[in-house]
């Protein structure tokens, strides 16, 4: 029977029993597969068993490294957990390309967050604008106890802004409460904080003085920053860029930013071009343990801010200098979540040298720009599906189940000649047949 009432509360192993009875009619070699991916380490697979509910095995992604990137003159290994073989070896060559033009440069440019409490209000709108000021002093001082361990770390309640919606939506309003969560993301703080102060602004707004109390809709963090912001570049003057695949440093510094140029203008151009940004960044995001989820809808959100969605990376050539940059929001921790909890996190962490929050934004921003400079250069040199379709060779092969002698002689086959799904499989069924003669 498909449904079933209850199976939160069965053990992994009844869990995965039921999957496997009613969905792939029983078959003990499913069940072993599943299995075969838990821990050896009892301990680590409990911890991974209550990362989220109904876990009946682990999902692995790849963990790679992309080497020789020196970002703000130090030198990095950037651990990148991702499917994809392409990106990472992108990223490596492109960590490469920049070491000896001056490295990747970054800053913060910001670091608030934002939280909002959604409410109703048909009082008098007059009156409250006018006492906002004192409600304002009485929500700060109210919830200050729950921003005690924030502030002595240099954190908290920033501020507290009143929105008027009722232009949009009758009788809504907001407030936007701005945060300072240091090396915690904060998701967790900052909607303990929004609740409170929902609660105490209910207290302080009445009915005998406003004419109505406020009627909660709901408190949330956002998942928009577009205060807490890394930036990254690289630059060198155009010679130092050097012959690129046979086309010239100052062609091709041009058509990287004719490139950039499209994708400012053309969302059907930004929106590949920014998936590209988001292999890079998703990647350190996810080897990091923090939410790419977040990361991507606020990087969106922001490609879009001026009511169009455009590229989040800019290039420009000035007296001779080439200039590539991304302004990038995110919303990173390095303490809390699975942080200390996932120890393949924990060594990514260690490997970047245990930064702090800040530091961990501009190691992300640096991994989408460096990201998309390898693919801008690829689509206006040799063509994106060389390089490509390359890395992707193995996928295919694996995919065709392919012997270790038949890969080994696809890797020297395709040396010269095109990649593609139906070229991989007719040359497996000439060697297979007997049709070619392997080395």
């Amino acid at each position: 029977m498909k449904i079933i009432e209850g199976y939160s509360k069965l053990s992994k192993s009844q869990k995965l029993d039921w999957l496997v009875e009613n969905y792939f009619d029983g078959d003990d070699k499913v069940k072993e597969e599943f299995q075969g991916f838990l821990h050896r380490d009892e301990q680590i697979q409990k911890s991974f068993d209550e990362f989220t509910e109904n876990t009946i095995t682990n999902f692995y992604l790849p963990l790679g490294i992309a080497p020789n990137f020196i970002i703000n003159g130090k030198p990095y290994a950037l651990p990148m957990a991702i499917e994809e073989s392409s990106v990472v070896a992108a990223m490596a060559k492109t960590g490469k390309f920049w070491m000896d033009k001056g490295g990747f440069k970054a800053e913060i440019i910001g670091t608030k967050k934002i939280g909002q409490v959604h409410f109703s209000f048909n009082g008098n709108i007059a009156l409250l604008k006018e006492n906002f000021p004192a409600i304002k002093d009485f929500l700060m001082v109210n919830s200050a106890y729950l921003s005690v361990n924030m502030e002595a770390r240099g954190g908290g309640v920033v501020d507290i802004e009143l929105v008027d919606y009722t232009d949009e939506e009758p009788d809504l309003f907001q407030l936007k409460v701005s945060f300072e969560t240091c090396d915690s993301m904060g998701a967790n703080y900052i909607n303990t904080v929004l609740e409170e102060m929902a609660q105490l602004l209910k207290q302080v707004v009445t009915v005998e003085k406003y004419e109505d109390c406020p009627y909660i809709i709901m408190s949330i963090v956002s998942n928009y920053t577009p205060d807490c912001v890394a930036r990254a570049w690289v630059e060198c003057p155009i010679e130092q860029l050097g012959t690129i695949s046979g086309v010239p440093a100052q062609e091709f510094a041009q058509k990287i930013r004719k490139a950039i140029r499209i994708a400012e203008i053309d969302p059907h151009r930004a929106t590949t071009h920014n998936k590209g940004i988001f292999n890079g960044v998703d990647a350190v995001i996810i080897a990091t343990g923090n939410d790419f989820r977040a990361v991507e809808a606020c990087g969106h959100t922001y490609a879009s801010r001026d009511g169009r969605y455009r590229s989040l990376t800019h290039c420009s050539i000035e007296n001779g200098i080439f200039k590539f940059w991304i302004d990038l929001p995110l919303a990173v921790g390095t303490v809390g979540g699975l942080t200390q909890l996932h120890p393949l996190v924990k060594r990514c962490h260690q490997m970047l040298g245990n930064p702090d929050a800040r530091e961990l934004m501009m190691i992300a921003a640096v991994s989408g720009l460096a990201q998309n400079f390898a693919a801008i250069k690829a689509m206006t040199t040799v063509g994106i599906q060389k390089g490509h379709m390359k890395m992707h060779l193995l996928n295919i092969l694996n995919h065709l189940e392919a012997s270790e002698e038949e890969k080994n002689y696809a890797l020297i086959y395709f040396k010269d000649k095109i990649v593609s799904f139906t070229n991989v499989r007719v040359m497996l069924d000439q060697v297979r047949s007997g049709e070619v003669e392997k080395p």
